[in-house]
Order: C-alpha cells, then sequence, then structure tokens
C-alpha cells in the first residue's frame, strides 16, 4: 500500500514537473516576443523623436531667415 501511494506521489510529481517546463517554456517565448517588441517600439520612438527635432531645426532656421 505504501509502495502505491509512493508510486502516486512520484507520478504527480512528474506530472507537475512536465507542467511546470511547459509554462516555463511559454514564459520564454513570451518574453522574447515582448523584447523583440519593445525593441521596435524605442526604434519608432528614436526615428519620431529624430524626425521632430529635424522639423523643429527647419522651422528655427525659416523664423531666422525671415
Amino acid at each position: 500500500m505504501d509502495l502505491q501511494a509512493l508510486e502516486a506521489q512520484v507520478d504527480e510529481l512528474i506530472q507537475t514537473c512536465e507542467q511546470l517546463s511547459e509554462e516555463n517554456r511559454a514564459l520564454r517565448d513570451q518574453q522574447s516576443t515582448l523584447v523583440a517588441e519593445r525593441a521596435n517600439l524605442i526604434e519608432k520612438s528614436e526615428l519620431a523623436r529624430s524626425r521632430v527635432e529635424a522639423m523643429i531645426a527647419r522651422l528655427k532656421a525659416m523664423e531666422i531667415g525671415t
């Protein structure tokens, strides 16, 4: 009887480990996706910032020219 209980506990632990492994893999995939999205957003933000700075510079140059 004790051996069967121990076997059931071991089976449960194996199942829990497999579930946690799968969750861990899914979380790592999600993290990779989020890191890539963040990098893309940072790049877009930098591009927008440089465009705005260029516009400001052109406006200032026009202001000085008039």
